[in-house]
């Protein structure tokens, strides 16, 4: 049976203000409100005019939505003329100070804003970089850096307490991801700080790394083009060079930026955000510790639980279109918010309950952590695999490890729609 037909003008009511502090205080009470207010919700993005959005608030509506191909991450084709207007990215690029030729690289040329056929063809070109043998593959390395990271811990103490996020969330993501690709071991601080002062709620800042981090993407390929490694970057400028059909100088750089950043910072922070739940909840760090083969189980519910991405990028409607029951408007824009499709009842029984072992073994997740459909995050077999790595390793190394504040002192960064904490105080036991 269909579901009932919802027109968005049903949900026409003062939007939701996607900057509300609340969101940072306790984003799932938020939520429940959102879903209990209606299937979509209208928000408003902190842009100049503050655009509209609709927010699809739960799960089976978000799925939907994310696997139908005619909702666009592109809505150029909607704007024949060319007006960048109906963009709310390339509107936000503008209100951080990011000139045209610059936001580009973010946007026009971003794999991530693509549609078919070029989504499939620059995906196509990567894809095999993040299979599960080549991840699996990868795994020794990733122990190594990860042991050497713990053991470096105490070294980091001051007065007893060391920031888990500064020693050790952000450190060893960016650095698996950097040697996959192929940034020099002396050019990973400056991605990594050029990455951190992306995810900023000051538009400034934001633009001024913008602006640097596809200066330095142009740079590093300019350094591996004269010098080819057996790495990631080399593979994709040969077939830039040797095929410019498949790849064009513009993707070329918004790959190489993305693959970094999207490479370490959500993984970053789901070892950060997952490292919380596990103290908070000790029945359940027993756990991990008494059943070793929960690990992969373990990092599913934590990315649901507790993920720190809880809305995707922009969608929007290629025509006058009906999904699940819900109507849009040709060219509404829209996002599935994932941190309330996360936590919906109706697909996670007491879905605030931390539950390591809820995600049945062997099955495809459940979860929307890392999306879904065409957009389904491309390193999320890396990802995993960290996450799995980081948890079991950290409290195998530090069986005492224990928070150094309450966990009410701890602070969370303030960027909409994102879970992320500051930092992480530990004291190691």
């Amino acid at each position: 049976m269909s579901a009932p037909t919802e027109n968005t003008t049903s949900a026409a009511s003062a939007p939701v203000d996607l900057g509300d502090p609340g969101f940072h205080i306790d984003p799932y009470a938020r939520y429940e409100e959102l879903r209990a207010r209606g299937r979509l919700v209208p928000a408003s993005l902190p842009i100049p005019g503050e655009p509209d959005v609709l927010l699809v608030t739960h799960y089976e509506d978000a799925r939907e939505m994310l696997a139908d191909k005619r909702m666009l991450n592109d809505p150029s084709p909607l704007s024949p003329g060319g007006d960048d207007g109906q963009n709310l990215r390339l509107q936000a690029m503008k209100a951080a100070g990011v000139p045209r030729e610059y936001a580009r690289y973010m946007v026009d040329a971003s794999i991530l804003d693509m549609d078919a056929p070029d989504h499939t063809r620059i995906r196509k070109l990567v894809s095999r970089a993040f299979t599960v043998k080549r991840v699996n593959a990868l795994r020794p390395r990733v122990e190594e850096i990860t042991g050497a990271l713990l053991d470096a811990l105490p070294d980091r103490a001051e007065d007893g307490v060391v920031d888990l996020i500064e020693h050790f969330a952000y450190p060893l993501p960016i650095t698996v991801i950097c040697e996959l690709v192929g940034v020099p071991d002396e050019e990973r601080n400056a991605w990594r700080d050029w990455g951190r002062r992306l995810f900023t709620s000051d538009q400034g800042v934001r633009g001024e790394a913008l602006i640097g981090i596809a200066d330095q993407a142009k740079a590093l390929i300019a350094e591996r083009r004269s010098a080819p490694a057996e790495d990631l970057m080399t593979a994709l400028i040969r077939t830039h060079d040797e095929d410019g059909d498949r790849l064009s100088d513009d993707e070329l750089v918004s790959l190489v930026l993305t693959l970094i950043l999207a490479g370490h910072e959500t993984t970053a922070h789901l070892i950060g955000n997952g490292t919380l739940a596990l103290l908070t909840h000790p029945e359940q760090l027993r756990l991990l510790r008494t059943e070793p083969g929960i690990g992969p189980r373990a990092v599913h519910e934590l990315m649901r639980w507790c993920g720190p991405i809880h809305g995707t990028r922009m969608r929007y409607a290629s025509e006058d279109l009906e999904i699940n029951g819900l109507r849009f408007a040709k060219g509404q824009a829209c996002m599935a918010l994932l941190g309330s499709a996360n936590a919906d009842p109706a697909e996670f029984p007491d879905p605030r309950r931390l539950d390591l072992a809820r995600e049945p073994a062997g099955r495809r997740e459940s979860h929307m952590g890392f999306g879904h459909g065409a957009h389904y995050c491309l390193g999320a077999a890396l990802a995993r695999q960290e996450g799995e790595v980081a948890f079991t390793r950290l409290f195998d190394r530090y069986p005492g490890l224990s928070l150094a504040v309450p966990p009410s002192e701890l602070r969370r960064e303030r960027i909409p729609l994102s879970w992320r904490l500051a930092e992480l105080p530990v004291r190691l036991g």
